[in-house]
């Protein structure tokens, strides 16, 4: 992944195949991921945890609008997003929202998210 919009094309991939362990690699070690307002996870463990809920939605998952700002070897990404699923209950889920993220270039060139909130501002009381 040359770039940062590479690794939200392999998100989207990933999250739309659930594929979770394409989608933790996406992010660093300790990066942190807002699950909703309100609950941050930091590390492996919570973000797999958390991309998991939302896989077991069968996601479909579009990126509706997006931004790109770039400096050096960190992005920060914004986009409008939906995601349509069904809850363990069979009951049709469709989410939306307004993401902001930041993403740092690796030593290797390829992109990985510090901070995913797919929630953008909604996470301000």
């Amino acid at each position: 992944m040359t770039s940062p919009q590479d690794t939200i094309t392999q998100l989207v991939i990933a999250m739309n195949a659930q594929d979770l362990e394409t989608a933790v690699t996406l992010f660093e070690p300790a990066a942190s991921f807002v699950i909703k307002p309100g609950i941050v996870v930091s590390g492996t463990p919570g973000i797999r945890q958390a991309l998991e809920g939302f896989m077991a939605l069968k996601p479909t998952l579009t990126i509706e609008a997006q931004q790109l700002v770039q400096a050096a070897d960190v992005a920060q990404y914004c986009a409008r997003w939906s995601l349509k699923g069904i809850d363990p209950t069979g009951t049709a889920v469709q989410l939306t929202g307004r993401s902001s993220s930041i993403m740092r270039r690796q030593p290797d060139g390829r992109w990985r998210f510090v901070v995913d909130n797919p929630w953008g501002t909604d996470i301000v009381a």
